[in-house]
């Protein structure tokens, strides 16, 4: 009987360790929460001038977070965009990736990446077939997906202001709008060491300020990135980092690095600004640029200034960089090196 009532206490204590062990599980499974689903988004961005888009949408190719519905080309030359994006998809693998042609401008911009567009080993016909347009396309993936969208739009803001313009209504039925644009409390500078400048006229609004007043006054969902948390610069130690990589990725970004270097732009520098990856970091990970509600006025100047009202914007104005560069390297160069060639015997 001894033996016996000790086996029973020994099984009930197993058991009751048992359910502790479940439950000690269930509530971590509960607390944790069930995978995240990807985000669809759409990249509406002027591809091709500075460096910085490159880094954004290799960072939106690179990230699993996201499901990419498309890219959209924006200002300028858009037709020319869309080869450059095209070859890119391309050399990834990723050629399943629809790509729009947006509303073709006017720009004085140099498109620094010319011929990394023209250029590459797909069929010729193939890089130039017909893209459908973007502002078709932005409203049929909405109406396709009706609240779930993140728009990231890293460019002048005509294809958004177009799509304002023809239905509004659906435009609103975007999940949010997470751009990077404006200038708050602190304007364009070249150096962390020098003085703040007081607000600009930054150039994603001042392209085109009919579409960013029809945004701001849209009432859709809006997370801003202004000059005050996107001046980001790429120095060299993580350039080189990156550029020995040897992939596929990486090699195209080395590439489209050397073209906007070799430019004719007097007033750059070997530095990159990343200010576009800014704002697809937050869409990954929004505790690496916080944000406050704010009403953003956009005048007639292009000036987006701080009014008193109610909010029509998330605005960040300060971006944890040191986390926010470990994330872009660790996602760009997520993907292994290419192996080395086999050497002839």
């Amino acid at each position: 009987m001894a033996g016996g009532a000790a086996r029973c206490v020994r099984a009930c204590v197993w058991a009751g360790a048992c359910a502790a062990a479940l439950l000690a599980t269930s509530a971590s499974v509960h607390a944790q929460g069930a995978p995240t689903a990807r985000q669809r988004v759409i990249v509406d961005a002027d591809i091709g001038d500075d460096i910085d888009d490159a880094f954004a949408l290799a960072l939106v190719l690179a990230s699993p977070e996201f499901e990419v519905l498309g890219i959209s080309t924006a200002w300028g030359d858009t037709a020319l965009r869309v080869r450059l994006v095209r070859r890119l998809l391309a050399e990834l693998g990723r050629g399943d990736i629809p790509v729009a042609q947006g509303i073709a401008t006017e720009s004085r911009t140099p498109f620094t990446q010319a011929r990394w567009a023209q250029g590459g080993s797909a069929d010729a016909a193939a890089a130039r077939r017909a893209a459908p347009p973007s502002v078709d396309f932005l409203l049929d993936s909405i109406r396709r997906h009706p609240g779930e969208i993140t728009l990231l739009a890293l460019g002048p803001l005509t294809n958004l202001g177009a799509a304002i313009q023809r239905d509004a209504a659906t435009f609103r039925q975007l999940k949010r709008v997470v751009l990077m644009g404006g200038s708050v409390r602190r304007g364009y500078s070249k150096s962390a060491f020098h003085a703040p400048r007081p607000p600009d006229k930054e150039y994603n609004i001042v392209s085109d300020v009919a579409a960013a007043q029809a945004l701001f006054g849209s009432g859709v969902s809006i997370v801003m990135m202004p000059l005050d948390s996107t001046q980001i610069r790429f120095e060299e130690a993580a350039r080189n980092a990156l550029f020995a990589h040897a992939t596929p990725l990486t090699d195209a970004l080395t590439l489209l690095y050397h073209q906007w270097l070799d430019a004719y732009q007097p007033w750059s520098s070997t530095t990159p600004t990343l200010f576009d990856v800014v704002p697809v970091a937050y869409a990954m990970d929004p505790s690496l640029c916080p944000t406050l509600p704010l009403r953003i006025d956009v005048d007639a100047d292009g000036m987006t200034k701080e009014i008193a009202g109610a909010s029509n914007a998330q605005v960040c104005l300060a971006a944890d960089e040191p986390r926010l560069l470990r994330l872009l390297m660790q996602r760009l160069m997520s993907s292994p090196p290419a192996p080395p060639a086999r050497s002839a015997r």
